[in-house]
């Protein structure tokens, strides 16, 4: 099986997204880019460059909805004549005609966020969505955890991998233990755990740094070889980075529960703690970490919360 990584710019911070073509019947790429006309050229060269051509894609594969990584997988399908694409039940990101900001609002409130700083998100939000064409239901077929992604000449199988995204999928090629993993595992930086909705429960918050420890052991526990990331080059060594990751967010945890003072904080009020300078799309992924290594302190008991006038206030027991 080849899999032939394609570099394709991105207009985020976070840089180039990297682009996954499986030279193999059915061609099937893992990912796409945004849907800008430089990413869009960056991939066709790509697929020149191994020969083949946007028209040869039969399938595309999803590791997860965030623009930057689906954006073009409308326009790709379009163009491709149908080509399936395929995504797990829990992503919400690629959907038309979606609730998730009305969902996100409210976690927002609950987290403590002002008013006037969830209407700045929403406008980024706002801008961030044009870097991405909405699917309808009947556009794409669901993942599933564990299933077979069939190739003429072997196959790859779906790891879901939730924690950066609920839905959140790797693939592994169980022949050489090579492993696609998206952004749950990045060599240079680690993933932030994205502010979400809880696909069962929408109400509710996702766990997302809970799910994303129980993934990487999961991964561990298959021994990869050789992981794609979703950015940046190929891990050669999976054993140190799943250490470096534990270890980094153990450093975390520890620096979040010694920002709670005696009267108490919210996932807003330490973000501002943490991250003093962030802007932009970065308030929003600075509240996300900080609500996500609260969710975990208080599941570990370390901190206890309540809920004061809608916010969720942590104070240490």
């Amino acid at each position: 099986m080849r899999i032939i990584p394609i570099s394709v710019p991105t207009p985020f911070y976070v840089g180039p997204v990297n682009v996954y073509l499986i030279a193999e019947d059915p061609v099937t790429l893992v990912d796409t880019g945004p849907k800008t006309k430089e990413a869009l050229e960056a991939l066709r060269e790509g697929l020149r460059r191994a020969r083949f051509r946007v028209s040869d894609v039969r399938r595309i594969v999803l590791t997860h909805a965030h623009e930057d990584h689906c954006g073009l997988a409308k326009q790709l399908r379009d163009e491709a004549k149908d080509a399936e694409v395929f995504v797990h039940g829990w992503e919400t990101g690629h959907r038309a005609g979606r609730l998730e900001y009305d969902e996100h609002r409210a976690l927002l409130e609950r987290a403590g966020v002002p008013t006037g700083e969830i209407a700045e998100m929403r406008r980024m939000y706002e801008g961030v969505r044009r870097y991405a064409d909405a699917l309808e239901d009947h556009e794409h077929a669901e993942l599933f955890d564990e299933e077979e992604i069939a190739f003429e000449r072997g196959s790859l199988r779906v790891v879901h991998t939730p924690g950066h995204t609920p839905g959140s999928c790797s693939f592994l090629r169980e022949a050489d233990r090579t492993l696609i993993a998206g952004d749950c595992v990045l060599k240079r930086i680690t993933p932030n755990p994205v502010l979400s909705p809880d696909p069962i429960d929408p109400t509710r918050r996702f766990h997302s740094l809970a799910e994303y420890l129980v993934s990487l052991a999961r991964l561990r526990s298959l021994s990869p070889t050789l992981v794609y990331g979703g950015h940046g080059d190929v891990v050669e060594d999976y054993e140190e980075l799943f250490h470096r990751y534990v270890r980094a967010i153990g450093e975390r945890q520890t620096e979040v529960v010694g920002l709670i003072p005696k009267t108490g904080a919210t996932a807003w009020d330490v973000s501002l703690e943490l991250f003093p300078g962030a802007d932009d799309v970065h308030r929003f992924l600075a509240v996300s970490e900080a609500a996500a290594h609260l969710d975990l302190a208080h599941a570990e008991g370390k901190l206890a919360v309540e809920l004061n006038a809608g916010r969720e206030v942590y104070r240490k027991p």
